[in-house]
């Protein structure tokens, strides 16, 4: 197993929960941004792995942003280098092959909202906030937000946070649709690590299919996402779980998935 400075991973029950452990920011350095992606790669191929939860190491912060320390005497070439960087990794996780689960245990702003933006569901603390503070600094969101945000949220909503660069807390999150639950402070990893145990035993193959038609349809329009889901109906079809989760259904049992 691969060892890492910056982030921690572990594996059990099918779910591998992966810890940006960076006191006291968690904040996305190169370093990390290369450790999240060498995770990710390790992931993909895991048979032990089908679900997949990102928090942030200690009580108060998801992840604080990109290091802005490392955008000192930043030229043009290396700020495309770092935007590049960023937008893909955050592909990777927006399509990988298993579901994401962000557990936003606390302050997720700048690049660390970027992250959470790239994951399918996102479980926040009642004391998390959210924002995009980039215009504070006199830039812009580089890694995503200028068009994840808007697709979640909305235009209004999003031009507001990152025009504003206010921070937004969880109960607004929640009412925006930036996240699709809130819970105790004490309880979110507990309840994200729950819900990535409930889908590590649904069908791999069909969450997949869900994604990449999902994913095709907001990228490349509705038409091109009709089609994305005919081919995908098609190739599930001759699949073993399909044909194991209508004999279960029939059968009255419990289905069991292998991906295959």
């Amino acid at each position: 197993i691969a060892t890492y400075s910056n982030i921690l991973v572990d594996v059990q029950g099918g779910v591998a929960v992966i810890t940006i452990n960076r006191p006291p920011a968690n904040a996305l350095s190169k370093a990390t941004l290369e450790e999240l992606n060498a995770a990710f790669d390790a992931l993909a191929s895991d048979a032990n792995a089908r679900a997949i939860v990102i928090t942030g190491a200690g009580q108060y912060v998801f992840v604080g942003g990109a290091d802005i320390s490392e955008f000192v005497g930043l030229d043009e070439a290396g700020a495309r280098a770092s935007v590049q960087r960023g937008h893909d990794l955050f592909h990777k996780i927006e399509h990988f092959p298993k579901p994401v689960i962000a557990a936003v245990n606390g302050v997720c702003v700048g690049g660390g909202n970027e992250l959470a933006l790239a994951c399918d569901i996102r479980v926040a603390a009642e004391s998390a906030k959210f924002g995009q503070p980039e215009v504070n600094l006199g830039i812009i969101p580089g890694w995503g937000g200028s068009q994840r945000l808007p697709r979640l949220v909305g235009k209004g909503r999003a031009l507001e946070m990152m025009l504003t660069g206010d921070l937004v807390k969880a109960d607004d999150a929640l009412r925006y649709g930036l996240v699709n639950k809130v819970v105790p402070d004490n309880e979110v990893l507990t309840q994200a690590r729950n819900l990535a145990r409930k889908l590590a035993m649904g069908a791999p193959l069909a969450m997949k299919h869900i994604k990449d038609a999902t994913n095709t349809g907001l990228e490349q329009g509705f038409a091109a996402g009709m089609r994305a889901e005919a081919d995908s109906v098609h190739t599930i079809f001759a699949s073993n779980d399909a044909k194991e989760g209508v004999a279960a259904f029939l059968g009255k049992r419990k289905p069991k998935f292998t991906g295959s």
